[in-house]
């Protein structure tokens, strides 16, 4: 893609208007670096990011640890797919203790392509452990199939924030009467009627393999008939390389069996392709 002479010359203009650390991560250049005009005019060729699920409208705000950005103009790559480009973007961060914001959760092409096979799967009474933005319990809710939506979720704070941008606002009142939050920990909630799906994603990185016995754990607790896990992808395809085994249907069958978890997204036939392309574009040591 050409950059515009506009771009390029506002660039090399910033760059002697300021010196940054060669080590930045980009979390600190200033918001006025690039003018948005000039900005959206570079990345106009770009692939915008589309999908016929729903995104809430999120707005600015901090509650306690959480802070909650909304991003104008957005590249980012997807969980198979290539990098995107999105719109209004929010981003949801937790300062750790003694260090600086972390990013939990965003609207970016990534996590919507990583949760979006357990979304799409979600039917009857759904268990979603890990509130998050909301993303998930909202899409599922919506679902005519759903019955029931319980939304599992440790931190106070993180119900608070979904609560004061309004995120069930945005619903009818036949989809908010499907959703019941709980304040509890994933790993102890036990549910009073079995789960026809649990969705898990209580976790920071998406790599890691201690998901997977952790997600037994929650399968157990809400006699989970169905699981997603998010990340799940990343585990099969670790384990096919421990193994020495190419993606195939009957390797990633195998493999899934191991887990003792009934995982939705087997059953697709491009599912060894997606898990290989997520892989190569996701799956680090640990």
């Amino acid at each position: 893609m050409a950059i515009p002479e506009t771009f390029s010359r506002h660039l090399a203009n910033s760059s002697r208007r300021r010196m940054y650390p060669s080590e930045t991560d980009g979390t600190h250049i200033p918001v006025d670096a690039i003018p948005p005009e000039i900005l959206a005019d570079a990345l106009a060729p770009l692939t915008p990011f589309v999908t016929d699920l729903f995104i809430p409208h999120y707005q600015s705000c901090e509650v306690g640890r959480w802070r909650l950005q909304v991003v104008p103009l957005l590249l980012s790559p997807g969980y198979w797919n290539p990098a995107r480009l999105t719109r209004n973007t929010a981003i949801l961060s937790r300062r750790e203790v003694g260090q600086d914001y972390r990013t939990w959760m965003s609207m970016t092409p990534m996590e919507i392509e990583s949760q979006e096979i357990g979304v799409r799967a979600a039917t009857g009474h759904t268990v979603v452990m890990g509130m998050g933005m909301g993303w998930a319990a909202v899409n599922a809710a919506l679902k005519p199939e759903v019955t029931r939506v319980t939304v599992v979720e440790l931190d106070p704070d993180v119900i608070e924030m979904n609560r004061l941008i309004g995120l069930f606002d945005q619903l009818s009142a036949d989809i908010v009467a499907k959703i019941d939050v709980v304040n509890a920990d994933a790993m102890e909630y036990r549910s009073g009627t079995p789960a026809d799906m649990l969705m898990t994603d209580i976790w920071l990185p998406i790599n890691g393999d201690e998901r997977m016995e952790q997600s037994r754990v929650m399968a157990r607790n809400t006699d989970a008939r169905q699981v997603y896990v998010w990340g799940q992808e990343l585990a099969i395809a670790r384990r096919a390389r421990v193994l020495g085994l190419e993606l195939t249907d009957v390797t990633v069958a195998r493999i899934v069996a191991e887990f003792d978890l009934s995982l939705v997204g087997p059953e697709r036939p491009d599912y060894p392709g997606l898990i290989a392309r997520a892989a190569e574009k996701w799956l680090r040591d640990v």
